[in-house]
């Protein structure tokens, strides 16, 4: 069942992943999901079962306004993310602090804290690939 924008919208936020903010229905856990981080939003640009069955595969652009912080928090699965415009400061737990800018990638090993900061007095956009685990939140507090 594909995530429709109102299940988007209503649903949770690590951000820098900002990206991140979202819980795809198919990899979705049970309970309430935690509100929408404001600053952030995100568009789902595609979402697909697979690579192997129990995962999917979900491609969201992510824009994370000016001076907004993105808690620390871990993913199911692996992040791969790449740098449109703007950049922030990329704290990943067992690695040193990187300072993002556009034309950078990053990727976030599977429940791995890490969080996002500083991303100055510019609007921030990301292009994101989540392979998550099915049946489990995008996104948890860390």
């Amino acid at each position: 069942m594909p995530l429709t924008r109102r299940d988007f919208a209503g649903i949770a936020s690590c951000a820098i992943c900002a990206v991140t903010g979202f819980i795809a229905t198919d990899a979705s856990a049970q309970g309430t999901p935690p509100a929408a981080t404001p600053g952030v939003t995100r568009k789902i640009l595609s979402q697909t079962d697979g690579p192997t069955p129990g995962y999917a595969t979900i491609i969201v652009e992510a824009e994370i306004e000016a001076g907004v912080t993105v808690a620390r928090h871990t993913h199911p699965g692996i992040e791969s993310a790449y740098i449109i415009e703007g950049g922030l400061e990329l704290p990943i737990e067992g690695q040193p602090t990187r300072a993002l800018k556009p034309g950078d990638g990053f990727q976030v090993p599977p429940n791995t804290p890490h969080a996002g900061s500083k991303n100055g007095d510019k609007k921030t956009k990301i292009a994101i690939t989540y392979v998550l685990e099915k049946g489990k939140p995008l996104a948890s507090p860390a």
